[in-house]
């Protein structure tokens, strides 16, 4: 009996150290995510304030490398964030785990670590991606967002996008297009950071879990840089 009771707490404590273990490289992944984003926001020349104040929600994705992407269909891996409020006019809410998948990226990132910031500019946009799996430039309308202090200047096309993305590359800072690649809820990591099984819907929209501690810097930065959202009410509807 003594052995038996013996293997069963070894099998049990096995199993939290497991849990722990992807437990804690889900938070690292939302502490990275924070930090990218604080290190992007203190560029001068970045995304431009007009374009954040107007965003319902946010996609960080630290340090995509080349390699990561190719026909074995491996992904970079982040998070979403969105404004909370049934209109996206609320503070910034509990993140949800994404992956970012596509072959044709590889060719863009040049043997370095790239991270990955992109705006989602409507709840369209963001409804379609707390739904499904999300074609970029088919199933959502993209392009690469402009930089610098204001949007002045941007073309209809980066105006009117769903999701307008941005990269850093070798400290180099600057618009790119995910064409072709795929956004998708990353359902088992976020099932390891939350302690239970739910869809990005119900973390973002439903209001099941609170703001988990590894994500306090991130959701912290994002109400101070941009505590409003300022896209016209229709926009909003």
């Amino acid at each position: 009996m003594k052995k038996i009771t013996a293997c069963f707490l070894a099998v049990v404590l096995l199993g939290a150290s497991a849990f722990a273990a992807k437990d804690g490289k889900e938070q690292e992944r939302v502490k990275e995510a924070g930090e990218v984003l604080k290190e992007i926001l203190n560029i001068p020349d970045d995304i431009p304030q007009d374009l954040l104040d107007k965003a319902e929600c946010v996609i960080i994705l630290p340090s995509v490398k080349k390699g990561a992407f190719g026909v074995g269909g491996s992904y970079g891996r982040g998070v979403m964030i969105c404004r909370s409020g049934e209109h996206y006019t609320g503070k910034w809410g509990a993140p949800a785990l994404y992956a970012l998948e596509g072959i044709s990226i590889g060719f863009q990132l040049g043997g370095q670590a790239t991270d990955f910031v992109l705006l989602v500019m409507n709840p369209k946009g963001a409804r379609s991606l707390l739904s499904s799996k999300v074609k970029l430039g088919a199933d959502a309308s993209a392009a690469a967002g402009p930089k610098g202090r204001t949007a002045e200047g941007a073309t209809d096309v980066v105006m009117n996008a769903e999701i307008l993305s941005y990269s850093r590359n070798k400290g180099l800072f600057a618009g790119i297009s995910l064409e072709g690649s795929t956004l998708r809820s990353d359902g088992s990591a976020n099932e390891n950071l939350y302690g239970r099984k739910l869809s990005a819907k119900e973390i973002i929209r439903g209001g099941k879990v609170g703001i988990p501690a590894c994500a306090h810097e991130l959701v912290s930065r994002l109400d101070s840089k941009s505590p409003k959202n300022k896209s016209e009410s229709k926009s909003l509807e």
